[in-house]
């Protein structure tokens, strides 16, 4: 998908801080963070919301999991602790229609969240 921003960065059209990244999903910080610690982590291949995910997709969403989980350890919030969250459509507070782990750390962390 040509428009859409996330899919420009999945092939390096954008540039982007790079964290990590695997043949299925590259994680990259936050560029308006919401703490210490914010990263996005994105599948390559372009889907706009959860609520579009398959059956199919069953695999690739376990992977945006475990790499939030690797991302975190990376940035050296794992162990203190951290928070993963995926919004879903507007109200749910998505503002780009390509799912996106958001990975938070680095200062404790309210709930609820908002």
């Amino acid at each position: 998908m040509t428009d859409c921003i996330f899919c420009r960065i999945a092939t390096g059209d954008i540039p982007a801080q790079i964290i990590l990244e695997a043949d299925s999903w590259v994680a990259f910080h936050d560029l308006n963070a919401q703490a210490p610690q914010h990263a996005l982590v994105i599948p390559r291949r372009h889907i706009a919301t959860l609520d579009a995910a398959t059956e199919d997709d069953r695999a690739l969403l376990g992977e945006l999991m475990l790499a939030g989980a690797a991302v975190a350890r990376h940035l050296g919030c794992a162990e203190t602790g951290y928070r993963t969250v995926m919004n879903c459509n507007a109200d749910g507070g998505q503002s780009v229609y390509h799912i996106h782990l958001h990975v938070l750390g680095g200062r404790r962390l309210a709930w609820p969240p908002g």
